[in-house]
């Protein structure tokens, strides 16, 4: 059976754990106090991954909740997928030093692709692109800014650079417990060889079955984040799928 990984997701804001809208940082629900202490939940209850962002670090870029991210690292035994405000090489060694298992690329491989693809020569296997998408073009600064360049030319852009995936979020269902766009990750995936990550508007375990029966076509996993957190997924049933 193709893999399927389950990420759920632990975003920060203040040293707390929030869910944001849309990417809208001044609709942020706060669902935790102690971040390391949900990632050490998530452990418990069985996922293989955490994935983390630095909302704050997002915006200012460069790292913002560093003690979070760090005492995270210290209580999850499973493997941490870290983005948010990482922008120079300097920064990506550091905090793979740390132990930070995998570093998620956004702003940058927009802004500063040499960069973003030398990240991903030098740490093979270990570097994702975070790819987040308005109408189908790449947003940055923690989604502040949409620029000119489509997603999928985005990601063909590293298909030879050796990423460990493509982490595609449709910023418009971010959040809203919408519903995942199914059909612009799996043409996503199509296109590419990189695997892809689905991200954004998760509501159901119907979401995440959908993603799982199109693993065969290139999606490698899904991120879940305010369905978690509400109790809308029962967790029995969704890591079943992974």
């Amino acid at each position: 059976m193709t893999a399927f990984t389950l990420y759920p997701a632990i975003d920060l804001k203040g040293g707390r754990v929030v869910r944001l809208k849309r990417g809208d940082m001044d609709q942020a629900t706060v669902y935790g106090e102690d971040p390391a202490a949900q990632a050490a939940v998530f452990a418990r209850q069985g996922f293989a991954w955490v994935h983390v962002v630095d909302l704050d670090g997002a915006f200012a870029g460069k790292p913002a909740n560093e003690a979070a991210v760090r005492a995270i690292l210290a209580a999850a035994p499973i493997p941490v997928q870290l983005g948010g405000g990482i922008r120079g090489m300097a920064t990506v060694e550091a905090w793979l030093a740390a132990g930070v298992a995998r570093v998620i690329l956004g702003s940058a491989a927009v802004k500063d692709p040499d960069f973003a693809r030398a990240a991903c020569r030098a740490f093979p296997g270990r570097i994702a692109v975070g790819i987040d998408a308005r109408g189908g073009m790449v947003a940055t600064e923690g989604w502040a800014e949409t620029s000119t360049v489509s997603a999928r030319d985005l990601a063909l852009g590293f298909e030879d650079a050796g990423a460990a995936a493509i982490i595609y979020t449709d910023i418009d269902r971010d959040g809203m417990l919408g519903g995942v766009n199914l059909d612009a990750t799996v043409a996503l995936a199509r296109a590419l060889t990189t695997p892809v990550i689905a991200s954004g508007g998760v509501a159901s375990i119907a979401d995440l079955r959908a993603l799982r029966a199109v693993a065969g076509e290139g999606v490698a996993g899904v991120i879940i984040g305010r369905a978690l957190y509400d109790g809308r997924i029962d967790l029995t049933e969704a890591l079943a799928l992974g």
